[in-house]
């Protein structure tokens, strides 16, 4: 490996580029949990569930259908059994429900009620309301450049970080 460009990630520009973003990310990283968001959001929203159940609703929102475990799972980056759990307590509270597969008679989607979807309306309006008081200040043009980049930076790193898992496995 070269120690040359942003790419290498060592010496030269690129590690002082790195170094300087390191504590901006771990900055992020602490108002985020520090400042609670997700909890704070649900509290303000009137959503009573745990992180993780949150994150499976939020999944579905996202992705404006109804999904099987696996796909669920894949898209919050944990395990099926782990987002199983979180289901059987949605159902149990009337948030999510199983509906049959229509490509497969056999397999079962999950998909919001509409109780579980209008919490989750309720939860996403607070976070993304929040969101837009922090940008309130900035263009246009940058809203979209950040928004950009930072799916960029987002699907570049969790590819490399699930590189080291595909290294393991093979």
């Amino acid at each position: 490996m070269t120690a040359e460009g942003p790419e290498a990630g060592q010496g030269g520009d690129g590690e002082h580029d790195l170094l300087a973003m390191l504590p901006r990310l771990t900055q992020l990283s602490g108002a985020v949990n520090r400042g609670r968001v997700t909890e704070r959001a649900m509290e303000a929203a009137g959503v009573s569930v745990d992180r993780p159940a949150m994150s499976v609703l939020v999944a579905l929102h996202v992705a404006g259908t109804p999904l099987r475990v696996g796909e669920i799972a894949a898209r919050m980056q944990v395990v099926g059994p782990h987002v199983t759990r979180q289901i059987n307590e949605l159902a149990r509270r009337g948030l999510v429900r199983r509906v049959t597969d229509p490509d497969d008679q056999r397999a079962r989607l999950i998909e919001p009620t509409a109780e579980g979807a209008a919490a989750t309306d309720r939860y996403m309006r607070t976070v993304l309301g929040w969101f837009s008081d922090a940008l309130a200040a900035w263009s246009p043009q940058d809203r979209e450049t950040f928004g950009r980049l930072l799916a960029r930076f987002v699907d570049d790193l969790t590819a490399h970080l699930n590189s080291f898992d595909d290294d393991r496995a093979g």
